[in-house]
């Protein structure tokens, strides 16, 4: 049964004690992907994250003639274990300019842009399209840096839809610019190890290096199959993580309690080898409870996706906080500067939005009706607030599915292993029991 139209969030009472895991990184599975369909032989990934954005992934995999096998994992009902045979760069063929083999991406940018350049590793021609949104997302800065590699990329202006064509690998250099996405080096340096590119990066910064780290660090510690099947761990999502650390923060702030030790909620498997720039955000939350918030908050330099969580907790916090750098939010899954403004606001909050930085002042929260505008992380970040601020009411609770399809499962398992949180279908006044996204 499919979530309502809208969900109530009932504050859940104290005390709260849980120790919860997260489906897998997003940002690791669908690298992983990439790297195992580039290999020569067959690697398992466990802990693979299962969601709409990794299930898009694998159906283009498979239209490109990777066997990708998908097999349920015991241990999380939101991942998989995805059993791989690489075809070493050798793609099942595109089409011709009238018939391309199409590719569909929904609203997932990470398999957009690495699918962009994978499929010029092919021969023939391949159409890659998503839902609206995707096609309002830059990928201008990922064609010219193909184009300098010799391949021919059709596109009107600088987004999707866009007709690829293959030539097979074009060994040469290019330069790209990660300004407005990191996901443009890491899509050229994934396929550039069967492509022979030599990738140079410019406007690098602090927001965007730390993922293309990650691909690099990936590229060099993934297994090589050439000889010897393969296994690989995907951790644990910080980002999905981000939501219950969140709310330990709260809970411990509604309670007067300041202790750093024992926290309320755990995260079972939060990462800790620094390849997910969302690990930062438990430092952010013990520096929060401490009443030490720092006065500015960087999204180039501080937080990543976790920024958003950041965001929604500041009201809560001893002292306003600046948060800047949020430019690049404005062209994600939808603007979420304007979102989480607006957000806000509704819920009483006293923020200012100043450029592509808001600044959020101490303030008493009320419920209100959230917007999410199909954004998994409007509709996380609200549902955290409301299991500590009664009336809280998400609209399409169900796009979750694009990164923790389980989400709204974990708050409502009974403590430990969730936080035993209620939740209510406002348009007919019933608690909802089934709550898979």
């Amino acid at each position: 049964m499919a979530l309502p139209d809208a969900l109530e969030v009932i504050p859940v009472p104290a005390p709260i004690r849980a120790r919860i895991a997260v489906p897998g990184s997003k940002s690791e599975t669908n690298r992983a992907l990439i790297l195992a369909a580039l290999g020569e032989g067959r690697v398992t990934l466990h802990g693979a994250l299962w969601s709409d954005d990794t299930e898009v992934m694998v159906a283009c995999l498979r239209t490109l003639g990777v066997d990708v096998e998908v097999l349920p994992d015991p241990t999380e009902s939101s991942n998989r274990t995805f059993v791989v045979d690489g075809c070493g760069g050798e793609f099942a063929p595109g089409g011709t300019v009238a018939r391309p083999v199409e590719l569909y991406v929904g609203n997932a940018g990470t398999a957009a842009r690495f699918l962009i350049a994978l499929v010029c590793l092919g021969e023939g021609t391949y159409k890659i399209s998503g839902t609206p949104r995707m096609h309002e997302r830059p990928q201008g800065a990922l064609f010219a840096a193909l184009r300098q590699l010799g391949y021919r990329i059709d596109a009107s202006g600088d987004t999707l839809p866009a007709v690829v064509h293959g030539a097979g690998p074009l060994p040469g250099a290019c330069e790209v610019s990660i300004a407005e996405s990191s996901q443009f080096a890491s899509a050229l340096l994934l396929s550039g190890t069967i492509g022979e590119w030599d990738v140079t990066i410019v406007d690098a910064n602090a927001d965007e290096s730390p993922y293309v780290v990650m691909t690099e660090q990936m590229i060099n510690y993934f297994p090589d199959t050439s000889e010897d099947d393969g296994e690989y761990q995907i951790e644990g999502d910080a980002s999905s993580g981000s939501y219950l650390v969140g709310a330990s923060l709260l809970d411990r702030l509604r309670t007067g309690e300041t202790s750093l030790l024992g926290d309320p909620i755990e995260v079972a498997n939060w990462p800790h080898s620094g390849w997910q720039f969302d690990e930062r955000f438990a430092d952010f939350c013990d520096a929060a409870l401490r009443g030490a918030a720092p006065d500015e908050v960087s999204r180039t330099t501080g937080l990543g996706d976790s920024i958003l969580t950041a965001i929604v907790l500041a009201p809560m916090l001893a002292r306003p906080v600046r948060f800047v750098g949020l430019d690049r939010l404005r062209v994600q899954e939808c603007d979420r500067v304007a979102a989480l403004y607006e957000g806000l606001t509704r819920c009483g909050a006293t923020i200012e939005m100043l450029g592509d930085d808001l600044l959020v002042h101490p303030s008493t929260l009320h419920g209100a009706t959230i917007e999410t505008y199909d954004d998994h992380r409007i509709a996380m970040c609200f549902a955290m607030l409301g299991l500590f601020v009664p009336g809280m009411t998400i609209l399409n609770p169900s796009c979750v599915s694009k990164t923790f399809p389980n989400f709204f499962e974990k708050l409502a398992a009974p403590q430990p292993q969730g936080l035993g949180a209620t939740f209510r279908d406002p348009a007919t006044g019933r608690l909802v029991t089934s709550l898979g996204a």
